[in-house]
């Protein structure tokens, strides 16, 4: 039996790191995947939709750390300028 379909309380999306988050969704995935799946129909769905709030998640942490690369990294230009002058 797979073991995303284990009936245990699922910690918010909202909460779980990138890390957490891409595990999950990695787990799903195999057990969606997998040729032995005993998932019933509404398991199947259960974790699709849960895979797409952690897909949904993972992007916007990521732009989020993107936006703030980008931030620091023009900073650090501007203060690099500011200096040659």
């Amino acid at each position: 039996m797979p073991k995303t379909s284990a009936k245990k309380p699922e910690k918010p999306v909202e909460e779980l790191s990138y890390e957490e988050a891409l595990d999950e969704l990695e787990g799903i995935v195999d057990s969606l995947e997998g040729e032995a799946s005993q998932n019933s129909l509404e398991d199947s769905m259960r974790l699709f939709e849960r895979g797409q709030a952690l897909v949904a998640h993972c992007s916007a942490l990521l732009e989020s750390a993107q936006l703030k690369v980008q931030k620091l990294a023009g900073e650090s230009v501007m203060a690099f300028e500011e200096e040659s002058e």
